[in-house]
């Protein structure tokens, strides 16, 4: 019988993962690209002193990414691909107890995360619980191995 789950790609099905991919040469360069600056806690554009939008590159491109993939919820903006943004809003209806609710932070998270080829692991969480609302960090490796520390939250009543 064919396989329901066929695996299409390079690499596909060898278990490796996107650094061993760039190191054997199969995918090549991943560019990381430009992103405008935003300042997540003020929800403004951050902006030069000329009054154009600040731009940032590469490794700092790629964390923005990761700042508003972890701020959009999925399916609900028609401008994004269903596999963009993440779906903490299902945890709600769920009753689930605090250290599963973490699990499922932790998943989702690395899921939403891993979307993007640039990204190779999300590891490190750190929790903070005040009430029914959950703050988190943690770090995000990208595949040239440069670590950055992100955060977010998640109300779960």
């Amino acid at each position: 019988m064919p396989n329901l789950f066929p695996l299409v790609g390079a690499g596909a099905g060898t278990g490796l993962g996107a650094e061993a991919l760039l190191a054997g040469g199969k995918m090549g360069k991943i560019p990381f690209g430009r992103s405008p600056k935003f300042d997540h806690s003020l929800g403004e554009f951050i902006t030069t002193p000329t009054g154009k939008i600040a731009e940032c590159t590469d490794t700092e491109a790629w964390v923005e990414w990761c700042q508003k993939a972890l701020r959009a919820r999925r399916y609900t903006h028609l401008v994004y691909s269903r596999s963009y943004g993440q779906e903490y809003d299902d945890l709600i209806a769920r009753h689930l107890s605090r250290q599963a609710n973490e699990m499922e932070i932790v998943r989702i998270t690395t899921e939403t995360l891993k979307v993007d080829p640039r990204t190779a692991d999300v590891r490190h969480f750190t929790w903070e619980w005040e009430n029914e609302k959950c703050s988190f960090q943690c770090e995000i490796v990208n595949v040239r191995g440069e670590q950055k520390n992100i955060k977010g939250s998640v109300v779960i009543s």
